[in-house]
């Protein structure tokens, strides 16, 4: 229920405790890559180097890929040029210009000493940082930034007008509760990760051991083959040999209505969506209506199927979690087989793509008939179902962690505005 004690704002209704103040005026700092000087002096005294140095700039693509590859460093010179956007850990970053602008993220404690890169506006608040993080990231910090951008072809805002967006100012001990009710859901969402990743490593591990180092059998007696040299009694051949593998497709895109976000259409897959859901896809950003599917004849893919993309991205594997369709960058590999498809997943996953060739000058990718003959390792029947037993149980606790994890972040993003707008008030800890 709504608190009585309500005021209206540019936002909607908040309670009337809460103050209402522009962001230059809470905070202690907003600072940006060229608060450091005229570009011309930023080139002068500032190179980026791909090899490891003094200091990492801290990217929305470092965010993106959980800041484990790639990193841009800068040497000790150009880091303390750069001294107006140094970064601490725990500082909260807002993308400001491309297509992604308005992302939020906080800036993360690495073991190097790091420095804003451009594009990003950082900001620390008088406040409690965790709540304005994620005001910045409810649909009413959204809506404040979006009315600040300008430009459609590179939407970009600028520090200054971000300054002067308003935010609302609960007391201290309020933003401290609030955060922490979201917290604690992306904590557990984080262990999930985690958990998730041990547990992904364990199966790639035995993999590697059973079937690329072949350890358990080397007592045994081995063959020559295609890919080497195997144990006897084992098969290789193209994948089609052993699977159904059907493409996906895309309705025409000027014809917009087939394109849907409704909960009863069905789950249209992209690459994107691959890389953002960890093992299996839970969630799409986009859906097909069944009219679309039918008219366009668009192959619908079973649960548990793997997936497979290869153009622009060659080589994302996921399972799905539910019956799909996906658009013409992805293969669906099927089998009847239910031991078999653990192994699939950790055999395309560790495969080396770039054997495959590139058949395109613009764009990394490889085509449909080139998926279909790719090279495959199959053991015996018994040997897989030793191995599907171990990674079964491996898979399956990642699906249960991955289910859990979407139900929190739907917890998560529905209280996430009732909280931010104190429609939904939380205890707030007696201070002794």
């Amino acid at each position: 229920m709504r608190c009585k004690n309500i005021k209206n704002t540019i936002y909607g209704y908040i309670p009337t405790n809460w103050e209402m103040m522009k962001i230059i005026d809470y905070t202690t700092l907003v600072t940006d890559y060229v608060a450091n000087g005229s570009f011309a002096s930023l080139k002068k005294n500032v190179q980026y180097k791909k090899e490891e140095d003094y200091a990492v700039m801290i990217r929305l693509v470092d965010y993106n890929s959980n800041y484990n590859k790639n990193f841009v460093f800068i040497g000790k010179d150009s880091y303390n040029f750069l001294r107006k956007s140094k970064l601490y850990g725990n500082e909260i970053i807002i993308s400001n210009v491309g297509a992604n602008v308005g992302t939020i993220f906080k800036c993360p404690k690495l073991k190097y000493k790091m420095s804003l890169a451009p594009n990003s506006i950082m900001m620390k608040t008088k406040g409690y940082a965790d709540f304005y993080f994620y005001w910045l990231k409810s649909k009413f910090g959204q809506f404040a930034i979006k009315s600040i951008v300008s430009g459609s072809a590179q939407p970009k805002f600028n520090k200054t007008d971000f300054r002067s967006l308003k935010i609302p100012v609960p007391p201290l001990q309020e933003q401290k509760a609030i955060a922490a009710t979201l917290s604690c859901l992306d904590d557990k969402i984080e262990l999930n990760n985690r958990m998730n990743q041990t547990l992904e490593e364990m199966a790639q591990a035995i993999f590697k051991s059973w079937f690329v180092d072949f350890d358990p059998f080397q007592d045994g007696e081995f063959v020559d083959s295609k890919l080497g040299r195997i144990p006897k009694g084992w098969g290789v051949g193209r994948l089609d040999d052993f699977f159904d593998i059907s493409i996906g497709k895309t309705p025409p895109r000027k014809e917009s209505q087939w394109f849907t976000k409704n909960k009863k259409d069905v789950n249209w897959v992209s690459i994107s969506d691959m890389g953002k859901s960890g093992v299996y896809v839970f969630k799409t950003a986009e859906k097909l209506t069944e009219e679309a599917i039918k008219k366009f004849r668009i192959k619908t893919v079973p649960e548990n199927t793997v997936l497979l993309s290869f153009k622009l991205t060659v080589g994302r594997v996921s399972f799905t979690n539910h019956e799909m369709v996906t658009n013409e960058a992805i293969a669906h590999i099927k089998t009847k087989d239910k031991t078999i498809n653990e192994y699939l997943y950790c055999y395309l996953k560790s495969f080396n793509y770039e054997r495959l060739g590139n058949t395109s000058s613009i764009a990394k990718a490889v085509n449909s008939k080139v998926i279909k003959a790719m090279p495959i390792i199959i053991p015996n029947g018994g040997i897989l179902e030793k191995y599907n037993n171990i990674a079964s149980e491996l898979f399956l606790q990642i699906k249960k962690n991955e289910t859990q994890n979407h139900l929190l972040k739907q917890l998560r993003n529905t209280l996430l505005p009732k909280l931010m707008s104190g429609e939904v008030r939380v205890p707030i800890p007696e201070v002794d």
